[in-house]
């Protein structure tokens, strides 16, 4: 159908406002953390692969690192095991680390791979436990009061990245896409939470920014209403005054983190929105949360 004088003006107009973005952002890496309802629903996985197609034919450097939380509970429940968390972290024996190395490093990361070639892209699958990528420890989680530190098993914290493996994908213009697996110096597997592989990931990669997909518009103020262009300074009172809290903690966390440690700027931005990655990077408004240094 032939496009009206209007809409094809509407849709030129969307295009030369995209263009400042794609040469202010050409050659720059972005992080992006995939998860949320924007890995489950059918029509926002190929929007989100389609972004991330695009970004990488205008220049820019998408590095994808994912979740996979609701997949390995359903693996769990079939296998007749249930899922535990303490303080919002899994508790991983070697039973569910089985579990989490399948679904993370084989069904979900091949799958992301398999959507973004599909529409033309070239990805890499990749954990953290290929070519070094992710050193890892083993994570204690504070106790309650003056209690001991919890050991809720192969759950890891990153020690450190090599990027090299990154750094050589995207010199022959291939997309990687991260599952959040870590080794041990012993080499043993850990299981590591995939916003904060994400943040850590942006800033060893000195990435221009690090976009989180999430299931709200962004951060949210105490009435509802969405903030943006925030300060690391403000976003620091934010958690003081309680306003950020509960699932939204590690996310926003590890985005301080990263934008503190070099990081340009951090978006958490609404995942069920179709092509938010290119409504928040190529255009004025945006679709979420920034947050910046100063």
């Amino acid at each position: 159908m032939a496009l009206t004088g209007t809409t094809a003006a509407s849709r030129a107009k969307i295009l030369a406002e995209a263009l400042p973005y794609i040469q202010r952002f050409h050659g720059k890496t972005i992080v992006i953390k995939y998860g949320g309802s924007a890995m489950t629903d059918e029509a926002l996985r190929h929007s989100f692969a389609r972004d991330v197609v695009l970004l990488k034919l205008v220049g820019m450097n998408p590095v994808v690192v994912h979740g996979g939380g609701p997949q390995i509970d359903d693996l769990l429940r079939r296998v007749g095991k249930k899922g535990e968390f303490i303080q919002g972290m899994r508790v991983t024996d070697a039973e569910t680390m089985d579990v989490v190395e399948m679904v993370l490093g084989g069904q979900v990361n091949k799958d992301i791979v398999n959507l973004i070639n599909q529409h033309g892209g070239r990805a890499v699958g990749l954990t953290g436990k290929d070519g070094g990528l992710i050193r890892a420890k083993k994570m204690l989680v504070r106790g309650v009061g003056d209690a001991e530190p919890l050991d809720i098993g192969q759950v890891g914290e990153v020690e450190s990245i090599d990027p090299e493996i990154v750094h050589r994908l995207h010199t022959h213009n291939f997309v990687p896409v991260i599952a959040p697996l870590g080794v041990g110096k012993k080499g043993e597997t850990y299981n590591i939470n995939a916003d904060l592989v994400a943040g850590k990931v942006a800033e060893v990669l000195k990435a221009e920014k690090l976009v989180v997909l999430t299931n709200t518009p962004g951060v949210l103020d105490k009435d509802g209403n969405l903030l943006t262009g925030l300060s690391a300074r403000k976003v620091d009172e934010l958690f003081a005054n309680g306003t950020i809290s509960g699932g939204m903690l590690p996310k926003i966390s590890s985005a301080l983190d990263a934008v503190k440690n070099g990081v340009n700027t951090c978006h958490i931005i609404d995942g069920r929105v179709e092509h938010a990655l290119l409504l928040e990077i190529l255009t004025d408004e945006g679709v979420g949360t920034l947050i910046r240094r100063r």
